[in-house]
């Protein structure tokens, strides 16, 4: 045991030249050294921490040992949001010799992913900031009790300086990528700020100004309405109509006559007549969302449309000119379908003239907090019900879904979660709230009764180690020897007899 005690010596002794160096303003290189020191005491192959700046549940800084930039972004991708969820939920340092076997994550979207062993996660102040997690060793290996010391000694530390660090951000760490761009292309309804969000932006806004067609393909569920309204709203014909129009929603044998319109008399139900989707879009922009469910026969007189900018309505015998701009959608792969003879290639050529591809969540992790953020609002204003926090708790457990319904789907769970949490009187949307059907141990405690728990053992802890020396205890909490004593007081700790 004497080498695990010299390891902790060990850091205690870098700590302390971390709280020495703080005011210097250099903490970023700081804990990359800290993150290299755990990881030799450890043997963990990930190291990571991050802290979050406030309520909104946004981490405002995070480190990755041994990486920078999008490996960093990968790092996070192959951890578990859920364990960091449930650390940040009890105050209570998780340990678990194998994730993936552990009946409290072996459903987790991110350790079923990952294949996710072995995982220390050490909360970061009380009530809990940030987090200090370790995962994965050589061999497979656990964490032992030294390690377990490590760790906690690391997040003790970091919570004493948290209010520095979580000043000092790194190039790239929590930018709006898409600021430039929202400057000349209005998109409020396109929420998030990364990367893959800011290339779709750049792209549409590109195409807005031109009058030509744009073919947006992505899985269902991923914004592609709201990006053809967006450059609809950035086009010379913004002042026209925008008319959607579900392709797949038609009935097979009504699709013609819902897009051309029909002439009165031309069958048996048509008492009057109709314009149509292509004559009430005029002067404006037709947006064919699921365009890969159109019946062939409708196939030809869009592609008609797209050529000569001209068609015939149902049952009648003149031509009417078409004054408007296609944009298309399709969740399919046209190419395969032109493959098997079920889409005609020459409009496939039509619509695929130019093509922007919308990303689903799992390449838009970064934009997970601002979206729920605002779909719980807007969920919580449509049914008239107060105005719910997102705990870093929820905005976790969110994190470490995989959303197959993308952000339909995330919507949809946020909306029955609000109203959940209405019915209760909460003031916050918690993870039971928004996953109900996930089990709760009977002896789970509340999130004020973990946060006590935690604050007593901490305190205990160092009254212990410091053999109930009272002004290195002080020291080492970085309180007022009052706050110490008040402490004390209400945890009712006791010194014990020699």
């Amino acid at each position: 045991m004497a080498s695990g005690r010299d390891d902790v010596d060990t850091m205690q002794t870098y700590y302390r030249q971390l709280l020495e160096l703080g005011a210097s303003g250099e903490l970023a290189p700081l804990l990359e050294r800290a993150l290299a020191v755990i990881v030799e005491a450890t043997g963990a192959r990930i190291a990571y921490l991050e802290l979050y700046a406030d309520r909104a549940g946004e981490p405002a800084f995070w480190r990755a040992h041994g990486a920078a930039g999008d490996a960093v972004a990968a790092i996070r991708a192959d951890i578990s949001r859920g364990i960091i969820a449930s650390t940040l939920a009890s105050g209570e340092l998780i340990d678990t010799p194998s994730a993936k076997d552990d009946p409290r994550f072996a459903e987790r979207g991110s350790v079923r992913r990952n294949e996710i062993d072995a995982v220390l996660c050490a909360p970061v102040g009380a009530p809990p900031i940030g987090v200090v997690y370790l995962q994965g060793r050589a061999g497979g290996a656990s964490f032992d009790s030294r390690h377990r010391e490590c760790a906690v000694l690391f997040a003790q530390q970091l919570a004493l300086v948290a209010e520095r660090v979580r000043g000092v951000r790194a190039p790239g760490d929590d930018v709006d990528h898409t600021a430039d761009v929202r400057r000349r292309f209005i998109s409020p309804r396109l929420i998030g700020r990364s990367r893959a969000l800011a290339r779709v932006l750049m792209e549409a806004a590109s195409m807005a100004p031109l009058d030509v067609g744009v073919l947006i393909t992505g899985p269902s569920g991923t914004g592609k309405s709201e990006l053809a309204r967006a450059i609809h709203a950035n086009s010379r014909r913004a002042g026209g109509p925008f008319v959607a129009v579900n392709c797949a929603a038609i009935p097979a044998n009504l699709v013609e006559s819902e897009l051309f319109g029909v002439e009165r008399g031309a069958h048996s139900t048509a008492t009057q007549r109709t314009v149509g989707k292509v004559g009430a879009a005029r002067g404006g922009t037709l947006f064919l969302d699921e365009v890969g469910e159109l019946p062939f026969d409708a196939q030809a007189k869009l592609l008609q449309l797209l050529q000569d900018r001209q068609y015939y309505p149902v049952g009648a015998a003149q031509l009417v000119t078409a004054d408007v701009r296609i944009i298309a959608a399709t969740n399919v792969d046209l190419r395969d379908r032109v493959d098997k003879q079920t889409f005609r290639g020459d409009l496939y050529y039509r619509l695929n003239v130019v093509t922007i591809e919308m990303p689903g969540l799992a390449d838009r992790r970064d934009d997970l907090p601002d979206l729920a953020h605002h779909l719980c609002r807007d969920a919580c204003a449509r049914h008239g019900l107060p105005a719910l926090e997102l705990p870093r708790a929820t905005l976790a457990a969110l994190a470490d879904e995989p959303w197959p319904g993308q952000i339909r789907e995330l919507a949809n769970a946020l909306e029955a979660g609000a109203i959940r949490a209405a019915a209760d009187g909460a003031t916050a949307l918690r993870p039971p709230h928004v996953f109900p059907a996930r089990p709760i141990a009977d002896d789970e405690p509340d999130y004020r009764e973990a946060t006590r728990r935690f604050q007593r053992r901490f305190v205990l802890d160092v009254l212990t180690d410091c053999d109930w020396d009272l002004p290195t205890a002080i020291a080492r909490l970085g309180i007022a020897r009052s706050h110490l004593y008040n402490l004390i007081a209400a945890f009712e700790l006791k010194r014990p007899r020699s």
